[in-house]
C-alpha cells in the first residue's frame, strides 16, 4: 500500500491537530512532515541535546529567558513554518496563550545523517531570517566540532569550534566545547 499524498493545511489547523498528534510533526509552507527520524535518535544525539540544554538552563533562567529542549515548537516565519529545534533559548516577551515560541535568540541543532542537510540549508534560511536570533549552532555528534553562526552587522559569520568557548551574546556567556563533549564517544 502506498503512502497517502501530502495535503495542504493551514497553520491554525496544524497547531490544533498537533496537540493531539501521536507523533511530533513540523509544518513547512502548508505541509506537515512527521519527525520519524527523531524517533531513532542516537544515544550521542540525545546526550548532546540534554547536556547543552542543561548547561544553558541556569544561564537562561537567570536572565529571564526560557530554555527548551526538543519539545517546543518555533514559528520560524509568519505562520508558514514551525520547527522543533533540538535546543532553543527565547528571551523576548512570552505569550502563555501560545504553545509555540516566536522570538528565539539562540537555536541549536545536533546534526544527524538524516537531518544534517536540512539543518544546514532549509532550517538555516528560516532561522537566520528571525530578527531576534543572534546565534545558530550546528553540533556534530561524530567528533567534537560545533559550527557557530553569529549575527554581525546585518550578516552571518561562521566560526568552527573544536575547543574553547563559543560566545552566546543573548546570554552574556559562553558554551564550553570541551564540556559539551566530555565523556561522549561517537554515535
Amino acid at each position: 500500500m502506498s503512502e497517502p499524498a501530502f495535503q495542504r493545511m493551514s497553520a491554525e489547523e496544524y497547531l490544533r491537530t498537533e496537540r493531539d498528534s501521536p507523533v511530533k510533526r513540523e509544518f513547512v509552507d502548508g505541509f506537515v512532515y512527521p519527525l520519524h527520524a527523531q524517533a531513532g535518535a542516537s544515544k550521542t544525539h540525545t546526550r548532546l541535546t540534554l547536556r547543552i540544554g542543561s548547561m544553558l538552563e541556569n544561564l537562561a533562567t537567570e536572565r529571564g529567558c526560557r530554555p527548551y529542549v526538543s519539545d517546543m515548537k518555533l514559528m520560524a516565519s509568519a505562520w508558514r513554518t514551525f520547527y522543533y529545534p533540538d535546543v532553543m533559548v527565547c528571551c523576548g516577551p512570552d505569550n502563555p496563550e501560545q504553545d509555540f515560541e516566536v522570538d528565539a535568540c539562540l537555536l541549536i541543532e545536533v546534526l544527524s545523517p538524516s537531518t544534517a542537510a536540512h539543518d544546514r540549508t532549509g532550517k538555516f534560511a528560516a532561522y537566520t531570517a528571525l530578527p531576534g536570533l543572534q546565534t545558530y549552532l550546528l553540533v556534530e555528534q561524530t567528533q567534537p566540532r560545533i559550527y557557530a553562526y553569529q549575527r554581525t552587522e546585518g550578516d552571518w559569520e561562521l566560526t568552527e569550534y573544536e575547543s574553547g568557548e563559543i560566545p552566546l551574546p543573548c546570554l552574556d556567556a559562553g558554551l564550553n566545547v570541551e564540556r559539551v563533549y566530555r565523556g561522549l564517544g561517537p554515535s
